[in-house]
């Protein structure tokens, strides 16, 4: 019912800027709150930035003030503005939609949804 497309990913030098975007497609009537995970070849799933359908932001340690988060809720994407990035920054993307209000099967639904990754490489 709801797909989250991530995109942006790629390779960059140190020091480098990319831009993830992700949308969430489907019929959505709200979402709660929009986020971006990331995963390093053998190390758990750690979050990276969340924000609130009101604009409230929370980063994780490692990247704050090199990353930014931000959302538009009019066209259900949230974006990750990524600077200064460190070989540390290597690692799969995902994005994640907290609480998305849909209706189907003749009844609203509130679920979470993972979009299925995008990879960012940063060389030293």
């Amino acid at each position: 019912q709801v797909q989250l497309v991530e995109s942006g990913g790629g390779l960059v030098q140190a020091g480098g800027s990319l831009r993830l975007s992700c949308t969430a497609s489907g019929t959505i009537f709200n979402i709660n709150a929009m986020a971006w995970y990331r995963q390093a070849p053998g190390k758990q799933r750690e979050l990276v930035a969340d924000i609130t359908s009101g604009g409230s932001t929370n980063y994780g340690d490692s990247v704050k003030g090199r990353f930014t988060i931000s959302r538009d809720n009019a066209k259900n994407t949230v974006y990750l503005q990524m600077n200064t990035l460190k070989p540390e920054d290597t690692a799969v993307y995902y994005c994640n939609a907290d609480k998305v209000l849909t209706y189907y099967s003749s009844m609203y639904h509130s679920e979470d949804y993972w979009g299925r990754g995008t990879l960012v490489t940063v060389s030293a």
